[in-house]
């Protein structure tokens, strides 16, 4: 029997070693291509394809880890693509994987993904259900940095169904863990938005001193950010709101004033901030009890008919709702009628229920009769409405969490008992047929495992030879430029000098003389011309065998080609982009390509204008669409946002977000203007 073995073992030898090596051999494809469909200068349709046949090969291979990635990989392409609907698939068949492979780190990635997707979609029941269910696994894994994140993005949503209790205890929860973070300027921006959140978490449930300390702590957070000044100034505008409510108005006024001085710093960046504030300082006043009712109407006037130019309809809003009850305390019932019939349309258009419910009261006092009594039952029902919904919302998110348990209970019932059905027929089935398939089985495990290790060692290989290429190329780059400097500064200065040296020596006498020596300096001219050529091809480093600023201009005609945008693309000049690292040259790239899809995706913009600037040693990059615009401050920052922040720390520089609703947005990059040493 001994030598029967014997003779199977070296017979299959040569078969299993063939089989092995064109296992490695198809392994290194698989990730080969998964890394080809990475390259930023694909298209769509080539970077959905290389995906696609990584995907191919792991399922032939059965490699589940790679499965998980090569899926990843594939639902990334189509996020940025914005196939949300193929997006969200593949999350959800990698998930079913990784629950079933017991892989935590590739569920929790699953369910942050899935969770994504909801958000962006704004069906937040769902959206809560899979971060819930996220956090869960971060927890486990310790992974506190996603944790934090997703508990801000919770008590957000919170806060938006109006479940402020929930809201406040998460958003408690993840403020203490970004404060034992690095204070990054990602971070401090997290930190600001839970002390703003939890400030105006705070003035709903009533807590209006522990208002104004929250907007007190975040407006302290934006001063020692980089770019924190406008969250600073939003911070005193919270504040002033605070004190209005307190009924101290003469502190709510002294704050709005000192944003009005201010106006010419944060005018270009929001301009309808300044009209807001003047609105402000006009209701303000008549809820004081002031008694300068011209100021007040050229205030609410201003504000107005600023709102009315910018296209604002919150601002605008927000003003003919103050100017139409500045009207009624008047007595002016036809002018309070014209700015309250604003109010309720532009209420009704945005959904805004608060300042609806203000408009139909003052609608129920300038109606009289049944139609006045009309906006009456019309209030009422819409605040009743209103606060069975925040009665409501609480429970349904801890009857979320509970189901949310349930199934992870039933589940975990499941798998009992499964495991005890394999216990018990193990026992009835201890045979030697049993033994053979377990013995053949433990060699399969053995062989999966080898594939997986080895996976692993050929991926740290590969980053191994890209990191060793990046060093032979800065080495090469560093090579060229002394070759460079030793031509031009060695050769051609000595050759210089002898061209001067026979050029004085023209004055000698003799014809022949003097033609010989004009010969030998028009040939040393040559020599000059030619050295200095080479020297300058030496010096020159291009990528992809092109100039920057060209291959720049390529990707933006080729994006807005696709995008179907207009573009105008301008630099100057000044900047020695041959001088620049390939890394960052690299970042610059793909921010600008990250920009484009985010316009595409989510802009509705018809023009795109960017351009290269060198000023005082930095490098200014602009990117202006003039898409449908957003609230920089309110808008939730997705992966392309984050993905450009993360780009441009690591090219040591700043961003800046200005955005109008309906007039456009545009990002500010500031570069250090670092050169190859």
């Amino acid at each position: 029997m001994k030598d029967f073995f014997k003779l199977i073992f070296v017979f299959f030898l040569p078969l299993f070693v063939l089989a092995q090596n064109d296992n490695q051999d198809r392994i290194k494809d698989l990730i080969n291509l998964r890394e080809q469909s990475k390259e930023n200068n694909l298209s769509f349709e080539e970077k959905e394809k290389l995906a696609k046949q990584s995907l191919e090969i792991a399922n032939e291979l059965k490699i589940d880890s790679s499965i998980l990635k090569s899926k990843r990989r594939l639902s990334t392409i189509y996020l940025n693509e914005g196939k949300y609907e193929q997006y969200k698939n593949l999350n959800f068949e990698n998930l079913k994987l990784a629950r079933k492979v017991n892989d935590s780190t590739a569920t929790s990635s699953a369910l942050f993904n899935i969770g994504q997707y909801y958000y962006s979609q704004y069906e937040n029941d769902s959206a809560y259900y899979y971060f819930s269910k996220a956090i869960k696994f971060y927890k486990k894994l310790g992974n506190v940095e996603d944790e934090a994140f997703v508990l801000l993005v919770i008590s957000d949503i919170q806060e938006t169904e109006r479940d402020y209790i929930g809201s406040e205890e998460n958003a408690i929860k993840a403020i203490k863990m970004f404060e034992s973070f690095p204070k990054t300027e990602f971070n401090l921006a997290q930190i600001y938005n839970l002390n703003n959140l939890l400030g105006i978490i705070s003035l709903k449930l009533g807590n209006y001193d522990k208002s104004l300390e929250y907007h007190n702590k975040a407006e302290k957070v934006a001063k020692t950010m980089d770019n924190g000044f406008y969250n600073e100034i939003f911070s005193i505008n919270n504040k002033a709101f605070v004190y209005r409510k307190k009924k101290n108005y003469d502190e709510a006024l002294d704050l709005y004033n000192s944003l009005v001085n201010i106006r010419d710093q944060y005018d270009d960046y929001d301009p309808t901030f300044y009209p807001l504030i003047i609105d402000n300082i006009a209701y303000t006043k008549l809820i004081a009890g002031h008694d300068d009712y011209d100021k007040m109407e050229s205030l609410f006037s201003k504000a107005f008919h600023i709102s009315d130019s910018l296209k604002d309809d919150i601002t605008k809003l927000a003003v003919s709702i103050d100017f139409s009850k500045f009207y009624l305390k008047r007595q002016m019932p036809d002018s309070s009628l014209k700015y309250v019939n604003i109010a309720y349309k532009i209420a009704k258009e945005t959904s805004s229920n608060d300042i609806l419910l203000d408009a139909l009261k003052v609608l129920s006092e300038l109606k009289e009769g049944e139609e006045g009594k009309t906006y009456l039952i019309e209030h009422i029902t819409l605040s009743d409405s209103l606060l069975n919904v925040e009665r409501n919302v609480r429970d349904k998110f801890a009857r979320i969490a509970f189901e949310t348990d349930k199934i992870e209970e039933e589940n975990e019932r499941i798998s009992q008992q499964r495991m005890w059905l394999l216990i018990v027929s193990a026992v009835l089935l201890v045979t030697l047929f049993l033994l053979y398939i377990i013995i053949t089985q433990r060699a399969k495990n053995k062989e999966l495992q080898f594939e997986k290790d080895q996976q692993k060692a050929n991926e740290e290989i590969y980053n191994l030879m890209l990191s060793q290429q990046d060093k032979v190329d800065e080495a090469r780059a560093n090579e060229k430029k002394r070759i460079s400097q030793e031509m031009h500064d060695g050769i051609l200065g000595r050759l210089f000098g002898t061209r001067l040296s026979l050029d004085s020596l023209n004055f000698s006498e003799g014809k022949e003389a003097i033609q010989n020596r004009s010969n030998y300096i028009n040939e040393l001219k040559t020599i000059e011309d030619d050295i200095r050529k080479i020297s300058h091809d030496l010096n020159t480093d291009f990528v992809s065998g092109s100039g920057f600023m060209d291959i720049v201009s390529e990707l933006i005609e080729k994006q807005t080609s696709a995008y179907q945008l207009k573009s105008k693309f301008d630099y100057t000049d000044d900047v020695s982009w041959e001088m620049v690292s390939n890394k960052n040259k690299i970042n610059i790239y793909r921010i600008i390509q990250e920009s484009l899809q985010n316009i595409y995706k989510h802009a509705n913009a018809e023009t795109v204008k960017i351009s290269f600037q060198l000023k005082n040693n930095v490098i200014l990059l602009s990117i202006t669409d003039d898409g449908s615009g957003f609230d920089v401050n309110k808008s939730k920052k997705g992966i392309g946002i984050k993905n450009i922040n993360a780009r441009v720390n690591d090219l040591e520089g700043t961003v800046e977000i200005k955005s109008k609703i309906k007039e456009g947005t545009t990002i500010q990059i500031k570069i250090p203007y670092k050169t190859n040493p």
